[in-house]
């Protein structure tokens, strides 16, 4: 579905990565890895049309996005979570949701039960200012306001910032119930352990490059990735 050849791109100086090709196939969760600084977040703002492309070919579905800006990508079936859980804190889950729908004004009441079916607990919460949810019931929230408007494609950067290890599995059972139910998702995220394990495929981003590239599983069990990335010991 989604398609990023020999992508060279940045913020307007010298570029942040160089020759990127990759791709996101249909319901997959495919997840990024690597050091700080590698350009991995880059990888999802151009997608999203939010860095300079130098080089390069982002399609979607065949079509190209070099040329559109964020609402035409919204539109097209992309939605994008970016770092931090930014939602609206002074709002309530429901109106954060409503936010998340402001490009569509003809969401109807069955997206919002489909919504507070996948994620029962922002149900019981609807009426709470979301500055009162627990942080990983505001990360919740900010995946559940990415998926208002059906995206085919999530782009999610850094889901398990900040949460304690047992909302993060929780979240990462979250990820995989979205993508079962059809929805794919690319992932940045620095936990990568966990994230290789839930992950259908993955990339290694250094020095703004691609570095290794495959499976979840076999990137797990490959011992450079281990040594270099997932903090393995040397045996």
């Amino acid at each position: 579905m989604l398609k990023i050849t020999h992508l060279t791109a940045g913020y307007g100086g010298p570029p942040i990565i160089h020759d990127v090709t990759m791709e996101v196939r249909e319901k997959e969760i495919v997840t990024l890895i690597g050091p700080n600084g590698a350009g991995k977040s880059t990888v999802l703002r151009s997608v999203f049309g939010l860095t300079k492309i130098e080089t390069g070919e982002l399609e979607y579905f065949g079509k190209s996005l070099n040329a559109l800006i964020p609402e035409q990508i919204v539109q097209s079936g992309i939605t994008y979570d970016p770092q931090g859980r930014s939602i609206f804190p002074s709002l309530s889950v429901q109106e954060n949701l409503e936010m998340g729908a402001y490009l569509n004004k003809k969401i109807d009441k069955e997206r919002f039960a489909a919504i507070y079916e996948k994620f029962p607990r922002l149900k019981e919460r609807r009426h709470q200012k979301s500055k009162t949810l627990s942080g990983g019931e505001q990360q919740m929230l900010a995946i559940a306001r990415a998926l208002m408007l059906s995206p085919e494609l999530l782009l999610l950067d850094e889901p398990s910032i900040g949460l304690a290890p047992k909302i993060i599995a929780e979240v990462f059972l979250k990820l995989q119930e979205i993508r079962d139910s059809g929805v794919s998702i690319l992932m940045v995220e620095q936990n990568a352990t966990q994230a290789l394990a839930i992950s259908d495929r993955a990339y290694v981003l250094e020095l703004g490059r691609i570095r290794y590239e495959g499976s979840g599983r076999d990137l797990l069990k490959d011992p450079k990735v281990g040594e270099l990335y997932l903090g393995n010991k040397k045996s």
